[in-house]
Formats: C-alpha cells, sequence, structure tokens
C-alpha cells in the first residue's frame, strides 16, 4: 500500500501540514502530510532532517580508533555501534575467532545494552500512548504523567535502565561512550566483585522483565482488532539467526523470510550482506531507503528490529522468553506479525531473554577469565560487522590502505533499515486515522505513535550523501542577505 504521490502533477495544489518535531524519538525528524480541500491524506513522509556523515570523516582515521570514534554517532545505543565495529576490526586484524571469555564479555555487555535501550524506549518513550491512550491530553502524555498515575511502573523502567547501564560500567568503564573491544577481544577483565555487585539485583530484574512482558502483551491483546491493524503492512523480515534457527543477537547468520514466513533466503553469511542488499538514496529525505536485491527497491523492503527477529527464529534458547513467544506467535497469520504495535510485545519479550541470559553469563566462570585477546592474526584489507543492535540488524563495513587507515566505509544502521516500513506504516495510519478529518495535535500523535513503535534512532540513521538537496545562505551582521548557493537533488547547483 503507498498514497505517495511524489511525481503527481497536482502535489502543489496540496494543503501541507507539518509534524515538526516528531516527539519521544531519538533524533530529529518530521513528518509532512499532503491533503486536499476535504482532508483526504494524498501523501504522508519522514523525513529525516538532519546529517551527521560519519562514513566520511570515518575515513582517514586509524582502524583501531573506530570501535571508539563511531560510538559518537548516539548516546541510547553506543554499545552496539562499539561491537558491530569492534567484530569488523576483528576481521581486519584477522581474529575473528575470540577467545571464550572475551565474546562472554561482549555478548553481557550487548544484552546489557539491549535491557537498558528497551526499557528506556518502553517505560519513558511509549508507555504515555499505552497507559493513557493515543488521543489523550498532550499534558499528561509523557513521562511524567506515567511517574504520576502509574509510579510503580515507571520506577520499574527506571530501575531496568539504570542495571543494563551498570552492565556496561562494570565492563566498558562508564554508561555511556566507553571502551571494551579492541581488535581481536577486550581490554579488560571483570572483577569478582563487579560481577558480585551485579548479581545482587538479578532476581529483581527478572521480575520486572516478566512484568514488562505481561504489560505489554495485555496491551495489545486487550485492544484488539485495533492493535492488530494500526499502521499494518505485511512486510519481509530481516534478521541474525544462529544456524540451528535460534534468535541470535550478537552473532550469527542472515535470514530473510517474506510477508508469508517463507524462506527468501536463509543462513547466508554476514560477510556477504552487500550481494544481498542495496541502498537507495531519495532526494527527500537523509536517510537511506535499503531493499533486498533480488526482490528489486519496490518488493524488497523489509523489516528489521524486535518484531523481525521474532517473526524469524525458531526459537529461543531462554525457558520464560521462549514461553512467551509461543504466545507471540500463536496471534500471528502463519505464525507471523505485522502490526508495528506489537513491536512493543517482541521488544519485552527481548528484554527478558537479556535478562535471562545476564544471569546465565554472570554465573558462568568463565566471565572472570584473562584471556582475552586472540593473538593468532593475519592481516586482511577489509572487516565487515554485524550485530543485531536493540532497533535491528546493524552493518559495519570498512577497507583499509597499506597504512592502516579506512579508506571507505559504509554502515547500514537499523532505523536505515526499517526507513520504508516506517514510511508504509505512516501511510496506513494517515489513510485509516486521519483522513477526511480535522488534523487536530490528538489525531496527529497516532502518527507519531506509528513512528515510535519501532524505536527509531534518527541520529544513527542520518548516512545518504551525493544527491542530498543543499541550500547555503551568507549573512551580514544585520541578518542581510549577502549570497545564496543552492544545489538540487541532481547535484546541479541553481
Amino acid at each position: 500500500m503507498s498514497t505517495d504521490l511524489s511525481h503527481a502533477e497536482n502535489r502543489e495544489t496540496l494543503n501541507r501540514v507539518v509534524i515538526e518535531p516528531v516527539s519521544r524519538v531519538e533524533g530529529h525528524g518530521k513528518v509532512t502530510l499532503l491533503a486536499d480541500d476535504d482532508n483526504v491524506i494524498q501523501e504522508a513522509r519522514l523525513h529525516i532532517v538532519e546529517f551527521r556523515g560519519f562514513e566520511r570523516f570515518i575515513q582517514g582515521r586509524p582502524y583501531w580508533d573506530v570501535p571508539v570514534v563511531v560510538q559518537r554517532l548516539c548516546g541510547i545505543c553506543p554499545v552496539s555501534h562499539h561491537l558491530a565495529a569492534g567484530k569488523a576490526v576483528d576481521q581486519i586484524v584477522g581474529a575473528g575467532k575470540l577467545t571464550p571469555t572475551a565474546k562472554k564479555l561482549r555478548e553481557l555487555v550487548h544484552f546489557g545494552q539491549i535491557l537498558q535501550s528497551h526499557a528506556l524506549h518502553f517505560f519513558h518513550l511509549s508507555s504515555p500512548d499505552l497507559l493513557f491512550g493515543f488521543e489523550s491530553d498532550v499534558a499528561k502524555r509523557n513521562i511524567i504523567g506515567v511517574i504520576e498515575a502509574h509510579p510503580e511502573i515507571a520506577l520499574q523502567g527506571v530501575k531496568l535502565r539504570k542495571y543494563g547501564q551498570e552492565i556496561i560500567r562494570a565492563i566498558c568503564g562508564k554508561r555511556i561512550h566507553g571502551t571494551g573491544a579492541v581488535p581481536g577481544g577486550m581490554n579488560k577483565p571483570l572483577t569478582a566483585s563487579e560481577r558480585d555487585a551485579l548479581l545482587v539485583d538479578i532476581d529483581d530484574i527478572g521480575d520486572w522483565a516478566r512484568a514488562a512482558v505481561e504489560l505489554s502483551r495485555n496491551f495489545y491483546l486487550s485492544k484488539q482488532p485495533m492493535t492488530q491493524a494500526f499502521g499494518t503492512v505485511p512486510s519481509n523480515s530481516l534478521s541474525l539467526v544462529r544456524p540451528d534457527g535460534a534468535l541470535e543477537l550478537y552473532d550469527g547468520k542472515l535470514r530473510a523470510k517474506n510477508a508469508a514466513g517463507e524462506f527468501i533466503f536463509d543462513q547466508v553469511s554476514d560477510q556477504q550482506y552487500h550481494e544481498r542488499i542495496r541502498e537507495e538514496v531519495r532526494n527527500w529525505s537523509y536517510m537511506k531507503f535499503p531493499f533486498l536485491t533480488e526482490l528489486g527497491k519496490d518488493e524488497g523492503w523489509y523489516r528489521v528490529g524486535p518484531l523481525a527477529r521474532i517473526n524469524n527464529c525458531d526459537y529461543i534458547d531462554t525457558p520464560l522468553a521462549e514461553e512467551e513467544r509461543l504466545v507471540f506467535r500463536e496471534h500471528g497469520e502463519g505464525g507471523m506479525l505485522h502490526a508495528p504495535l506489537a513491536y512493543h510485545w517482541a521488544r519485552m519479550i527481548e528484554l527478558l531473554h537479556c535478562a535471562e541470559k545476564i544471569r546465565e553469563l554472570l554465573e558462568d566462570p568463565e566471565i572472570l577469565g584473562t584471556d582475552l585477546i586472540n593473538r593468532d592474526r593475519s592481516r586482511n584489507g577489509f572487516g565487515i560487522g554485524v550485530i543485531e543492535a536493540t532497533r535491528g540488524t546493524l552493518f559495519h563495513h570498512y577497507e583499509v590502505d597499506e597504512n592502516d587507515l579506512v579508506r571507505k566505509a559504509n554502515l547500514i544502521v537499523s532505523t536505515t533499515n526499517n526507513n520504508q516500513a516506517m514510511n508504509e506504516s505512516i501511510r496506513r495510519v494517515a489513510a485509516d486515522h486521519l483522513s477526511g478529518r480535522e488534523l487536530t495535535e490528538p489525531l496527529l500523535n497516532n502518527i507519531e505513535v506509528a513512528i515510535r513503535a519501532y524505536d527509531p534512532c534518527l541520529s544513527c540513521a542520518t548516512h545518504a550523501v551525493g544527491k542530498m538537496p543543499l541550500v547555503v545562505e551568507l549573512r551580514d551582521g544585520a541578518g542581510t542577505l549577502v549570497d545564496r548557493l543552492q544545489k538540487n537533488s541532481d547535484g546541479q547547483f541553481a
């Protein structure tokens, strides 16, 4: 389904409504709606209006700097970028196989990252919509309103996030933008005292995670059929899985399914991702539009993230999360759920899985080991690191020259993978809920609810280059325009 009229002749005659900024998401974006005189929505687009350019200014830096530098893409999911880049650097130095302790430390910090980020999104950013209603009073529809009306839920969200950040601090030295992964391993061991401190609260973390799954499940099931239809557009799904098909968040092979749950491909090496995925640039957004090569750009767009991962995997290797996955899959056609609001339920199943895996790793004696570096190396000219970040599959790809400097970088960030899916969902919502009605703030919040379901990290995802329109204005001290230069999307200067 698409209501996009980007090539329609009457586009300039339509009325424009702008939602800016999109609230309660990480980063800056806006939505433009084009409506006719009867308020029938003719076009809905999510625009990413900031440009970061990490792919370019990584070039020329030593490859060992990259895992630290790319964390600055984001303050919410820096560990995901740190580890994806770390895996790529492992390939560059020829140390793809880590020591058991180093691998487990990376997994532990990764589970801590996903735990804290899922908690932040669900409790702080999305729960006001779920608890109070999509069109409720805007003064109440925020985290302060949740604290006042549901203090226990808000407190559990804060404590879950804090616990995940404590895991990050113990392993990486800081809660945000620390260090940990180095070429071929990790830079410090976890001490027994650090491990014991984290074990103190693990029972509560498990209890709160189960309560979060129950809250998200009850919301989804109690609001049917609305939750099943809201912004729903069937799509392909992409994620990593283990060789046996289990949910995998740190390592694995690529699996893609179509909307019916049939395999498009399975067990494809992450080192061959560029043979399966292409990216398109459009002139109205700084975020690229990836698609599966064999299906083409019109049919090959896909979803990533918790919903795609739960749809794609055959099972989860922790008992409580697997029990919840089975309930989740019962409510999909052929086991596939396509409703964006199901992201919240899937996200909390993953949060519970992370809580279970964190306990498992903390109770593993190898987590306290001191053999952290694989020194059996063979230098390569490129490295590809793929990981399941909080928001979905994350690709880091670097080429380096003979002086160990990065000469080319390509990042396909989780939110970028979801770009077309988010646009399709807001078009569906616009057609179903807004078209023909007076566009009030509570009504427009339905668009933002659809976007927030994907938990987009817009700062991470802004890397499109080469075809972006640009206007530069030179003004004097009094603000008078002295000169103006404009580059169009075709690269020509006006």
